[in-house]
């Protein structure tokens, strides 16, 4: 990193570019409604070309009087507008706010699905730095079109990393890792259940798969035993979904399911038609939120360290307070934790 006396100014980019500091200082900072997208462009090139942003960074961090980090959560319309009742992301802000506390900012959360209300909120609070939850990498690559604020990419699936810090897990080690487990447990009959097929829920999916490749030359198993079970958004729709694929599910031994959430659900849906779990049908799941250990039988499932993330991201906000350097593009390992509601099956020769 620069010395102090050899660090970019605001100054200097405007001077360079022919600007006021105040056009810089706004493009800097997002506040683009007023500036020409041409502007902005030569606004920013310049900043990348002068290595501004990896000094700024520090500086904000340093000098913001506000020492807010703000946690930003996607309110999809799966959560249904009760995205701060879902488990793993209670789980998420109880860890962050111990983190955040330590690192002596203060923590505010917004849950919005608009790129726009971040950049606004941002501007509004001069935000030191934002925590992301639940977005995407097109929503990602906006922010950082449209604003300097270093941020934290805490549950996203991101190929690319570009000027922000990701903190991820491996999911296709999780697929893979319960895969092999299951196999070993003597399940060929698997069926894979998730809302979507992309990102990190298809990771899980493609990490099952390979499991299941690998088992086949020793066992003969058809490929197509893995099927994907694509589960409705709203909670109402599919519970009328797992009345009308009964009898899909009975025909598998285990339900792998891409959440704990809908492994719980989908665990109380079978005990209430009149199955046992793991007797009739096995359930695992992937998260090991709180609510794991609570249920009857203790739901088996994919841990991720929430703790774990929560101390990373402590640890980049500190690299990026100190203006010191930090790892962009962090991966966390996984492991299944085998408790109740996956049984054993006995193969016969």
């Amino acid at each position: 990193m620069k010395p102090e006396k050899e660090r970019v100014r605001i100054v200097d980019i405007a001077e360079e570019l022919g600007l006021s500091t105040a056009t810089v200082s706004n493009v800097i900072h997002g506040k683009t409604k007023k500036i020409s997208d041409k502007t902005v462009q030569r606004v920013q090139q310049l900043l990348e070309e002068r290595q501004y942003i990896p000094s700024m960074a520090g500086i904000l961090l340093a000098q913001n009087d506000s020492k807010i980090i703000c946690v930003v959560i996607n309110d999809h319309e799966k959560y249904e507008k009760r995205v701060l009742q879902d488990a793993f992301v209670v789980g998420s802000i109880d860890y962050l706010a111990e983190a955040i506390e330590e690192t002596g900012f203060f923590m505010m959360i917004k849950k919005t699905n608009n790129i726009q209300d971040i950049i606004r909120y941002a501007s509004m609070w001069n935000m030191a730095g934002l925590v992301l939850i639940g977005f995407c990498e097109r929503d990602y690559e906006k922010l950082r079109e449209k604003m300097h604020i270093p941020f934290v990419v805490y549950d996203g699936f991101v190929e690319k990393i570009d000027r922000y810090a990701n903190i991820s897990i491996d999911h296709f080690a999780g697929g893979y890792q319960m895969g092999k487990y299951l196999l070993q447990m003597g399940h060929e009959k698997i069926l894979f259940a998730a809302d979507n097929d992309e990102s990190m829920d298809h990771e899980r999916y493609l990490g099952l798969q390979q499991a299941i490749k690998e088992h086949i030359g020793n066992s003969g198993m058809d490929a197509t035993e893995a099927k994907l079970l694509l589960l409705p958004l709203q909670k109402e729709e599919r519970m009328l979904f797992y009345r009308k694929n009964m009898e899909l599910i009975k025909r598998h031994t285990v339900l792998f399911c891409a959440s704990d959430v809908y492994a719980i659900e989908v665990m109380n849906y079978l005990s209430d038609s009149g199955m046992k779990v793991p007797e009739d049908i096995s359930i695992a799941g992937f998260d090991d939120i709180p609510e794991s250990t609570i249920v009857r039988p203790r739901l088996t499932t994919v841990r991720q360290d929430m703790e774990q993330r929560a101390r990373m991201t402590k640890e980049i906000l500190r690299a990026w307070r100190d203006g010191t350097s930090f790892e962009q593009n962090i991966l966390l390992p996984v492991t299944v934790v085998e408790r109740d509601s996956v049984k054993s099956i006995q193969k016969h020769s």
